[in-house]
């Protein structure tokens, strides 16, 4: 059991790491652990590398990743500082959206807290699409949500609902399923 916990520590190290390695200018624009969105914006990015989505969420190979925030815009620019960045060989585009007229248009799908109310509906019209829905929302798994920030004291930590994600297509790296504080689905 302690190697267990010693090999989780040891892959959010790593996975933290990561977030802290961002370009400078990102650095510039926002220090890392001065806010929860700062963490979170870091976040996002990361799931991005963590991730495989179906060959069908792109029309080509050369298509960008569409990470859309709905709602309130809590990450203000540091969200836009990542956009400069290249994942599996796809350039990062962020898109501001009101509504989800075309819910493949996204690949990753921030709803903010100010969609609430609209919560249920919205998880509902991306329920079929290969579309990684997050959320920092009490009961946003449960709603039919993929990832759910959480805060554990001044901590941003994470849950993932597996099965939410497997169902269309879209599969997690073990290694971002072994930092989540809770994976819904795991056998």
């Amino acid at each position: 059991m302690a190697l267990l916990r010693a090999s989780k520590k040891a892959l959010l190290l790593l996975f933290f790491a990561e977030a802290l390695a961002l370009p400078l200018a990102a650095r510039a624009a926002a220090d890392i652990a001065a806010s929860e969105y700062a963490v979170k914006a870091a976040f996002l990015y990361n799931f991005t590398k963590f991730v495989e989505w179906p060959p069908k969420a792109f029309a080509d190979e050369r298509s960008p990743l569409k990470i859309c925030v709905l709602g309130q815009d809590p990450f203000g620019k540091i969200l836009r500082s990542l956009m400069d960045e290249e994942v599996g060989g796809r350039r990062l585009q962020l898109l501001r959206v009101d509504t989800l007229n075309n819910p493949a248009a996204c690949h990753v799908l921030f709803v903010s807290r100010s969609e609430r109310d609209r919560l249920p509906q919205i998880l509902v019209a991306v329920r079929d699409a290969p579309v990684l829905t997050v959320g920092d929302t009490p009961g946003f798994l449960d709603d039919g949500g993929m990832i759910n920030f959480i805060l554990e004291g001044s901590k941003v930590r994470f849950e993932i609902d597996q099965e939410a994600a497997e169902r269309v297509g879209i599969k997690i790296s073990s290694k971002l399923l072994a930092l989540a504080r809770h994976v819904k689905g795991r056998p």
